[in-house]
């Protein structure tokens, strides 16, 4: 009996190595070690997924300003190729007579005031062209540095002051282009279609309607765009802006 016992106690129970081998204890030991792979293996994913978001939105950021980039030098574009007439005067050699000359065989001098029939502000006295030549220079030269704020306010500042001068739809036109680069579309729109009403003959009178149609779709007015598209193939028929009108309005649904 005693062997017996001895044997129960020594060899029968517990069963050797009990609680450090066995099925019962390994898998009490990986069951937590995989959750624990599982979780660390997803939050790399994660690490990963939002590096690549981080690397989409870094690529939007630089599309956007390379498209506010391109913008600038659209105007920029425009300015050099009104200057490549005339050394140091943009836009003055774009002719703002010839337009007027067209319909009406007026000199230069006088273009002005032959294109304004509509309601003028008084007259500032007899017409000075090298002093409005280098006031509204000094208008396009804040173009130039980009200073928006202070050329929109010289640009209308020279409108009010000199309605009759040869440069002034140029300047009408150019207070539509500072103020569409400035975000302001109701102030732009207004400005472009007032080339086509204070001055009718003006050889800018294609590219502001154009201007203005393309103000009326960042508004959101596409019919009212349409029809300003249309008027400018009807009207100005061999005109850059004409066409752009009609690649416009193939693009529109």
């Amino acid at each position: 009996m005693v062997d017996n016992n001895a044997d129960y106690g020594s060899n029968s129970y517990p069963p050797s190595g009990y609680g450090t081998s066995g099925a019962y204890a390994g898998g009490g030991a990986e069951t937590p070690t995989s959750a624990q792979g599982m979780v660390f293996t997803q939050l790399q994913q994660m690490q990963q997924e939002i590096a690549q978001l981080r690397g989409l939105l870094e690529e939007q950021q630089n599309e956007i300003q390379r498209l506010k980039q391109e913008s600038l030098e659209r105007y920029q574009d425009l300015d050099r190729r009104l200057s490549s007439g005339a050394a140091g005067a943009a836009a003055t050699q774009n002719s703002p007579a010839a337009g007027a000359a067209s319909a009406n065989a007026s000199p230069p001098a006088t273009a002005g005031q032959t294109q304004a029939p509509a309601p003028a502000p008084a007259s500032n006295g007899p017409a000075d062209p090298e002093k409005e030549k280098l006031f509204y220079d000094a208008a396009f030269d804040l173009i130039k540095a980009k200073d928006f704020d202070k050329a929109s306010q010289a640009f209308t500042a020279f409108v009010r002051k000199y309605p009759n001068s040869q440069y002034a739809g140029n300047a009408q036109y150019w207070l539509g282009e500072v103020n569409l680069a400035k975000g302001d579309l109701q102030a732009a729109g207004k400005a472009f279609a007032q080339v086509s009403q204070s001055y009718p003959q003006h050889a800018k009178v294609p590219d502001s309607l154009f201007k203005l149609a393309d103000v009326e779709m960042r508004l959101g007015n596409t019919d009212k765009a349409k029809g300003i598209l249309q008027q400018v193939i009807a009207k100005y028929p061999g005109s850059s802006a004409a066409q752009l009108a009609q690649r416009d309005l193939q693009r529109m649904p």
